[in-house]
């Protein structure tokens, strides 16, 4: 019989590695083609591979934790067949009886003797017939915990599916996991072992990191900031919550600095560009990809808007609401994450007024929404309590002039200052 390795593929985007975070079958299953093997985390998202083949599980090559790199053999599959012969199999499995007249008919794995028609699986390695070192912990990576959450319960020897989470959207934390495992008596003993706690970098939040140090050390950023009153804005929110056409979508401030960042750039096409520094030019896009920064129980990642400028504030609703969805699921594809041309993030969920925000590498723009709180505001000469907000916006002044950067800045605050119908049907 014919034993495959199906090797990690390139999924595209310059991806050149991946961490297997779960596999999905054992040794011993019995798979067709298609049938998802294993769960795998990029530097761009979490998706989980098909089987090229068809056959039995003959082995599982790379431990749950493991980067590894494109090419490299993730899982060993005997009979060993193909998509194409697979599906020639099924076309011709028709005009065979359900069951040959004898067993004896039946192909043999090397060393196993004759097998039974009914089974599936092949006997699994034990102690006592394999060298191999037992298996770590087993740790039930489907608990929404970020990866570095994962290594400490493996580490700990913590089920992550016995700890009760207490982080945000149902995560477990490293809090969670430290204090299941004082309780099981682990956790004083692993401190006096090492001492520390030391985190692998992996996936997301690693090439988060390279992105954040490349975007700080080669852009020249620009940071500028301005309070504005969005009373009005937040108004409109409000009247739009009861509109019969957004009754079936979650509307929030995220998407209507989306839409006047849309309506914005249409005017100030300058923040709308990215830097060749091959050719020393400036790339002015022609269409708008807007990202928004999503925090997520496996780290911070930028979902993208594609043609952001072209939808309505209904359709723009629910492509964020789905993209949300889908990256706080660990389930955002690698194209979902790429082609954006400007950056937005909302630091006041957080509860945050202000910050610097750090450029996506290539674009020119990144605009930070602080929190909408009632303040103290001049409204013709009289004080009043007002919803205000700082917005503060970074540019890459290789291609943005500061009185550029200023305009577009002044824009944003103007629209959310007096929306009128712009916002709903820009």
């Amino acid at each position: 019989m014919a034993l495959q390795h199906y090797r990690l593929p390139d999924v595209g985007e310059g991806l050149t590695e991946a961490t297997v975070l779960n596999w999905l079958v054992a040794e011993g299953d019995r798979i067709a083609v298609n049938d998802p093997v294993v769960e795998i985390e990029t530097a761009k998202s979490v998706v989980e591979l098909p089987s090229p083949y068809a056959g039995v599980v003959a082995g599982l090559l790379v431990p749950v934790g493991q980067t590894v790199e494109v090419g490299t053999a993730l899982i060993a599959v005997e009979d060993g067949i193909g998509a194409e012969a697979a599906l020639a199999n099924e076309a011709g499995a028709g005009a065979m009886p359900e069951e040959p007249e004898a067993p004896a008919t039946q192909a043999t794995l090397v060393g196993t003797g004759p097998r039974e028609l009914k089974q599936t699986r092949l006997p699994r390695k034990t102690a006592e017939n394999t060298l191999a070192p037992p298996p770590p912990p087993e740790v039930d990576v489907r608990t929404l915990a970020k990866p570095s959450v994962r290594k400490l319960a493996r580490d700990l020897g913590v089920d992550l599916g016995a700890v009760t989470p207490t982080g945000p959207d149902g995560t477990v934390s490293q809090d969670d996991v430290t204090a299941a495992a004082t309780q099981q008596g682990g956790w004083t003993g692993f401190l006096a072992e090492r001492g520390e706690t030391r985190i692998d970098v992996t996936g997301i939040r690693r090439a988060t990191a390279r992105a954040m140090v490349e975007s700080a050390f080669t852009a020249p950023h620009v940071t500028e900031w301005t309070d504005v009153d969005v009373s009005r804005t937040m108004e409109l929110l409000e009247r739009m919550k009861t509109m019969r056409m957004f009754r079936d979508v979650r509307i929030t401030p995220t998407l209507l600095i989306a839409r006047a960042v849309c309506v914005a750039l249409r005017r100030n096409p300058e923040l709308n560009s990215s830097w060749d520094e091959k050719n020393s030019q400036i790339v002015r896009k022609g269409h708008i990809n807007v990202g928004f920064a999503a925090d997520t129980p496996r780290g911070l990642v930028v979902p993208v808007i594609h043609d952001a400028d072209t939808m309505s504030t209904y359709d723009l609703a629910v492509a964020i609401n789905e993209l949300t969805a889908t990256a706080r699921a660990g389930k955002t594809q690698p194209a979902q994450l790429t082609g954006g041309t400007f950056t937005i993030t909302n630091i006041g969920v957080f509860g945050i007024d202000a910050g610097t925000p750090i450029l996506s590498p290539g674009q020119a723009g990144i605009l930070a929404l602080g929190q909408i709180t009632k303040r103290p505001w001049v409204v013709e000469d009289r004080v009043e309590p007002r919803w205000v907000t700082t917005l503060a916006m970074s540019f890459d002044h290789r291609m943005v002039d500061g009185a550029e950067g200023s305009a577009f800045l002044s824009d944003i605050a103007a629209i959310l200052r007096d929306p009128g119908s712009t916002l709903i049907m820009a």
